[in-house]
C-alpha cells in the first residue's frame, strides 16, 4: 500500500505540474536590422506627410531564450507613414517579422523624435503584437534606434522585453 508520506509527494509533484502549465514564460532579446525604404514626402497642411515601404532583414544578436533564438534572421516587412509639423515628428510603422520556418511576429513601432532623411533617425518604442506559430500569444516592448544611411537605407537596433502566458486555449 501507500504510505500517507507517498500520498503527500505524489499530490505535491501533481500541483506543481499544475503550477508549471499555467505559469508565463518571459524573457528579453536585442536585434539589429538592415532596412531599404521607399518612401513618398510631401508638403500639407503646414507640415510635411512621409509614408510608404520598408523592407529588410533583422538577426537577433542576444536572447533569453524562448521564441527568440541567437543568431536567428528574420525577414521584415513594414508600412512606415507620419506626419513632421510644428508639434514635431510623428512617425508609425506596422510590421511583419517573418521567421525561416514561416511563423509570424506583427511589431508596431512608434517615433516621436528625429527625421527620416540621412543622418536622421532617432529612439523610439516598438510594441510586439503577437503571431503565428512560436510567436502566438507574444507580447511585449522594445525601445529601438534608427539611424538612416545613404541611397534610402538604414539601421535599426532593439531591446526588448518579451512575456507569453501559457494559458492559452
Amino acid at each position: 500500500m501507500f504510505s500517507r508520506g507517498m500520498i503527500a509527494l505524489a499530490l505535491v509533484g501533481a500541483l506543481g505540474a499544475v503550477q508549471t502549465a499555467g505559469a508565463d514564460e518571459s524573457g528579453s532579446f536585442s536585434t539589429i536590422g538592415s532596412y531599404v525604404n521607399n518612401y513618398v514626402k510631401f508638403d500639407h497642411a503646414g507640415g510635411t506627410v512621409i509614408g510608404g515601404s520598408m523592407e529588410g532583414t533583422d538577426t537577433v544578436i542576444e536572447s533569453t531564450g524562448g521564441p527568440f533564438s541567437e543568431g536567428a534572421h528574420n525577414l521584415v516587412t513594414c508600412v512606415a507613414y507620419g506626419k513632421v509639423s510644428a508639434k514635431g515628428p510623428d512617425f508609425e510603422a506596422p510590421c511583419t517579422v517573418a521567421d525561416a520556418s514561416g511563423d509570424r511576429l506583427y511589431t508596431l513601432a512608434r517615433r516621436r523624435a528625429g527625421g527620416v532623411e540621412e543622418g536622421g533617425g532617432g529612439e523610439g518604442r516598438l510594441e510586439l503584437l503577437g503571431g503565428t506559430g512560436k510567436y502566438a500569444g507574444v507580447t511585449g516592448r522594445c525601445a529601438y534606434a534608427v539611424d538612416y544611411l545613404a541611397n534610402n537605407r538604414h539601421i535599426l537596433t532593439t531591446n526588448c522585453e518579451w512575456r507569453r502566458s501559457t494559458d492559452r486555449e
